[in-house]
C-alpha cells in the first residue's frame, strides 16, 4: 500500500515487531494506525533541577525556567480558520432548512447531496482546527522534555468544574488540558522523569515564592503579585510556577 509518509513505519523485524494496524476515515481521509513492539532504549541523563508549570488561558503554559508559551488560539491563523467555520456552519443549517421544505420532489434530493458536502467543509475545518492545536502541544512538551529535568511538577485542575463558567467554557476547552496532562506523563515515563501532580486547592497564585505569606485576597484580574509582607513584586503566572516547583506535598503519577 502506498503511504503519504515515507519511513514512519520501521521496517527492521530485529529492533521493531510490528503487530496490528488499524484503518479508520476522518473527514473524508484514511488514516492506518500501526501497533508496533519496539525494545527499550537508554534514558538519557537527567539534570538535577525541576520545572514547574502553570497552566492557563491568557498564556498556554508558564514555567518557572522563565518559558513562556502563548495560546495558540489567540493567533491570526485559528482566527480566520474559526470565522470560516463559523460561515460553513451557517450554510450547513440553511441547506438543512431548504431540505425539510423540499424533501418531498427533486429539487429535495438535489439538497441532500449538497448537505453532505457541506458537512465534509465543516469536519475537514474542525480536523484542521483540531491538528493544529494537537500538534503544538506535541512541541511544547518536546521543548519541555529535551531540557531534561529531573522532575517536573503540574496542578491538578477541575476542567469539569472550569467548563460551567459558560464565559470561559469554550476558552478552556480549546486549550487541552487533560490532552497535556496525558501526553506529558507519556512523555516523562519514556525519559525516565519523574511528573507531580500538586493538589487543586494548593494556593499557588496566592503565595509569594520569596517569603510565604498567602495573600488571600488576589483576584482573577491582579495579573502582578506584590507581596504585601516582603514587597515581592513578580508576574502572577511566573509565581505560580515557581511555587509548583518547589512545592513539597504532591503526588506522584
Amino acid at each position: 500500500v502506498q503511504l503519504k509518509e515515507k519511513g514512519y513505519i520501521p521496517t527492521n523485524p530485529y529492533t521493531h515487531i510490528i503487530k496490528s494496524g488499524t484503518i479508520s476515515c476522518k473527514a473524508g481521509r484514511y488514516y492506518v494506525s500501526v501497533l508496533i513492539e519496539q525494545k527499550e532504549f537508554a534514558k538519557p541523563d537527567l539534570i538535577d533541577f525541576g520545572v514547574g508549570i502553570d497552566l492557563g488561558i491568557k498564556d498556554f503554559a508558564i514555567c518557572s525556567n522563565g518559558k513562556v508559551c502563548k495560546n495558540i488560539n489567540k493567533s491570526s491563523q485559528i482566527r480566520k480558520l474559526e470565522k470560516k467555520l463559523k460561515r460553513e456552519q451557517r450554510s450547513l443549517s440553511r441547506k438543512y432548512e431548504n431540505y425539510k421544505k423540499h424533501n418531498k420532489n427533486m429539487k429535495g434530493e438535489a439538497t441532500r447531496q449538497n448537505i453532505q458536502k457541506q458537512k465534509l467543509k465543516v469536519q475537514k475545518l474542525h480536523q484542521r482546527l483540531d491538528n493544529i492545536r494537537t500538534d503544538y502541544i506535541n512541541k511544547v512538551i518536546s521543548e519541555l522534555v529535551k531540557t531534561k529535568p529531573m522532575w517536573i511538577t503540574i496542578e491538578d485542575l477541575n476542567v469539569k468544574g472550569m467548563m460551567k463558567n459558560r464565559h470561559l467554557s469554550k476558552a478552556i476547552a480549546q486549550q487541552k488540558f487533560f490532552e497535556f496532562r496525558t501526553k506529558l506523563l507519556a512523555k516523562c515515563n519514556e525519559y525516565g522523569i519523574e511528573l507531580r501532580v500538586v493538589d487543586r486547592f494548593y494556593p499557588s497564585s496566592k503565595t509569594c515564592h520569596n517569603c510565604g505569606c498567602v495573600k488571600p485576597d488576589l483576584k482573577l484580574s491582579d495579573r502582578t503579585y506584590c507581596c504585601d509582607e516582603c514587597g515581592y513584586t513578580e508576574d502572577r503566572d511566573f509565581n505560580a510556577s515557581l511555587n509548583l516547583r518547589d512545592c513539597q506535598t504532591y503526588k506522584i503519577v
